[in-house]
C-alpha cells in the first residue's frame, strides 16, 4: 500500500502544499525545491548578505535531517506499524505544530516544514513500483517525457500508461499548491494544519494490506 497510486496522489497533494505554504506565508522560502533554496544561498552570499544566505541554508539543512531520519527509523524501527507510516505521522505532527508557530519565527517554521519534507522524500520514492517523488516534480517530468518518448517510438501501451502516471503525480502537486494558496488566504499560517490532515489520512490507508485482500478476492 506504501507504493499505490492514492498514496501518492494524497503525498503529492500534501508535498504541493507544503511548498506553496513555505512560500507565500512564509517568507519565500522553499520546503520541497532545495534547488531552489541553494541557488539564493549563493545570491545571498554573493551580495554579503550572509544573514539572509542563512535563511534559506538552514532549510537546507533540515531537509538533509529530515533524510537521515527516515534513513534511522528504517533500520531501527520496529513495531506494529511501518516504518513509513511512522514517518508519515511523524510528519503530520511537525506540521501541525508548525501551524501555531507565529510570523515573527518564520525561520524555525520553514526549517520544521523542510524537515518534514526530507522525511517524506526519503521515505517514499515509489509508486506502483516506479521511481516518483511527491516532494519534487522535475526527475517526475523528465522520467514522463522519456516514457513519452519511448511510447512514440515502440508504441508499447506500458510505456504511456507509465508517463499517465507520472504527469497525474505532476498534477496532483500542482493542485495541492492550488490548494495550499486557497487555505493561506482563508487561514493564514494556520493553513499547514490542512496539509497535517492529509498527511494523517495517508497513515490511516496504509492500514490497508492490499496484498492480503487481493488474495481473499483471487481465491
Amino acid at each position: 500500500m506504501s507504493e499505490s497510486i492514492e498514496l501518492g496522489a494524497i503525498l503529492a497533494l500534501a508535498g504541493g502544499f507544503m511548498d506553496a505554504y513555505s512560500y507565500i506565508g512564509r517568507g519565500g522560502v522553499f520546503a520541497n525545491a532545495q534547488t531552489g533554496n541553494i541557488l539564493l544561498v549563493g545570491i545571498h552570499l554573493s551580495l554579503g548578505e550572509f544573514s539572509q544566505a542563512l535563511r534559506f541554508l538552514l532549510p537546507v539543512v533540515s531537509f538533509a535531517l529530515g533524510i537521515m531520519l527516515s534513513d534511522l527509523i528504517h533500520e531501527r524501527f520496529s513495531s506494529l506499524f511501518h516504518w513509513r507510516q511512522v514517518t508519515v505521522f511523524l510528519e503530520a505532527i511537525i506540521l501541525f505544530c508548525v501551524s501555531f508557530i507565529s510570523e515573527d519565527l518564520n525561520l524555525p517554521a520553514n526549517c520544521l516544514t523542510s524537515f518534514a519534507c526530507g522525511m517524506q522524500v526519503e521515505s517514499f520514492r515509489k509508486i506502483h513500483g516506479k521511481g516518483i517523488a511527491t516532494t519534487m516534480c522535475i526527475g517526475n517530468l523528465r522520467s514522463g517525457l522519456q516514457n513519452v518518448d519511448d511510447y512514440i517510438i515502440t508504441h508499447n501501451r506500458g510505456f504511456l500508461e507509465n508517463g499517465v502516471l507520472y504527469f497525474g503525480v505532476i498534477l496532483c502537486f500542482v493542485l495541492g499548491a492550488v490548494l495550499g494558496n486557497w487555505c493561506i488566504e482563508r487561514l493564514g499560517l494556520h493553513a499547514i494544519a490542512v496539509a497535517a490532515a492529509l498527511l494523517t489520512l495517508a497513515f490511516a490507508i496504509m492500514f490497508i494490506d492490499r496484498e492480503h485482500s487481493y488474495g481473499k478476492t483471487s481465491k
